[in-house]
């Protein structure tokens, strides 16, 4: 899936993104532990890993979003 960044803490490494679907997920510095991302900007594309659905949808990997 991806989402645009929509909030980006440089000192957690923590944030939120909207999806192209309209919803805002959060997530944590786990997220983006084992990536190469070290900073985010808000506008930003990314590519994400999920587990779960409905409410219970947790991001579990923030990585660039790379064309094809």
């Amino acid at each position: 899936m991806q989402a645009t960044v929509s909030r980006y803490d440089g000192e957690t490494f923590s944030g939120a993104v909207l999806t192209d679907t309209g919803v805002e997920l959060p997530f944590t510095v786990h997220a983006v532990a084992d990536t190469p991302v070290r900073h985010l900007r808000v506008g930003q594309r990314v590519r994400l890993e999920t587990t779960g659905s409905g409410a219970d949808l947790t991001i579990t990997k923030v990585e660039f979003a790379t064309r094809l």
